[in-house]
């Protein structure tokens, strides 16, 4: 009998992953962007790219009203202290764009230091309002928020009219309960060492091939590997990487990767390969020593 490895993977049918990860605006976003998230069911959508040689994030953002949208980077969670964009369009179809800095619940100011948020087009649609606009990854502003690696806090709001700049009290109007939080990985979590760094060493893979996902919301798949065996001194293992194909991206939630108990035994000639329910009696003493979690929104 060989020590041997489980993969435990939560698969998704497609329809329900769109249903809770999908985009809701009816306007083609203006260019090709890696990534994407639904900040608010049918109300927000977020797009953006990273350039890493410019050192600047581009974003796009969609929300379904005809009056203000603001987005915003929060080194907290709330208002205070955040770094916002605020923009519209107006009837004539021209984009208007403030950099804000919010100082705590009262609206946020003009950025009076530098002007960091720059827009690069908008405009109304189908009753929603999109801007694309940009910005520095960080600008070195004391007004303004990093966008470091890992995990950001996205802070959005909207209004249901444009702002009318003629009048004193023309300033954007409050959002009252128009407004959430997200937690987004907009940059990756790292600068990954290229494939060279890796080159003459060995490597195996673990694959599920072929699997038929059932007619079910959700499915917990479990498959044990058998360890290589090739091996004649011991080896480390110091990298690896998840690979999904495109077609499944959408099916695939999350990924663990588990060491089996050294006491646990397998038939090699018929190893555990069913729904995590069915095959729990044969493979409950590989499912407490995790080696390897990647979920949804990941690096690979």
């Amino acid at each position: 009998m060989q020590r041997g490895v489980i993969i435990q993977l939560l698969i998704l049918l497609l329809v329900i992953v769109n249903k809770s990860n999908g985009i809701s605006s009816p306007i083609k976003p203006f260019t090709t962007y890696k990534h994407s998230a639904e900040l608010q069911t049918n109300v927000a959508d977020l797009w953006w790219i990273v350039d890493d040689a410019e050192r600047e994030i581009i974003f796009e953002f969609h929300v379904k009203t005809t009056g203000w949208i603001a987005l915003g980077i929060s080194p907290a969670g709330g208002m205070r202290g955040a770094d916002i964009g605020v923009g519209w369009v107006d009837l004539a179809g021209i984009v208007h764009f403030q950099d804000r800095h919010a100082f705590g619940m009262s609206p946020p100011v003009i950025d009076n230091t530098t002007t960091d948020w720059f827009p690069l087009q908008g405009r109304e649609q189908n009753g929603w309002t999109s801007i694309q606009f940009k910005r520095l990854l960080d600008t070195c502003d004391s007004m303004d928020v990093p966008i470091k690696s890992g995990t950001n806090i996205v802070i959005f709001a909207y209004g249901l009219v444009d702002p009318d700049l003629s009048r004193s009290d023309g300033d954007i109007s409050y959002h009252d309960t128009r407004r959430g939080t997200r937690m987004i990985p907009l940059r990756s979590y790292g600068n990954p060492p290229s494939e060279e760094k890796f080159a003459g060493l060995d490597s195996f893979e673990f694959c599920a091939l072929n699997y038929r996902v059932p007619s079910e919301e959700s499915t917990y798949y479990c498959k044990v590997y058998k360890a290589p065996t090739q091996f004649l001194t011991k080896r480390h293992a110091i990298a690896h990487q998840v690979l999904v194909d495109s077609t499944n991206r959408d099916l695939v939630h999350h990924l663990v990767v588990y060491e089996c108990d050294p006491a646990a035994t397998f038939d090699d000639a018929n190893l555990p390969d069913d729904v995590c329910d069915n095959v729990y009696a044969h493979v409950h003493m590989c499912m407490s020593n995790s080696a390897i979690v990647w979920a949804v929104g990941g690096d690979d």
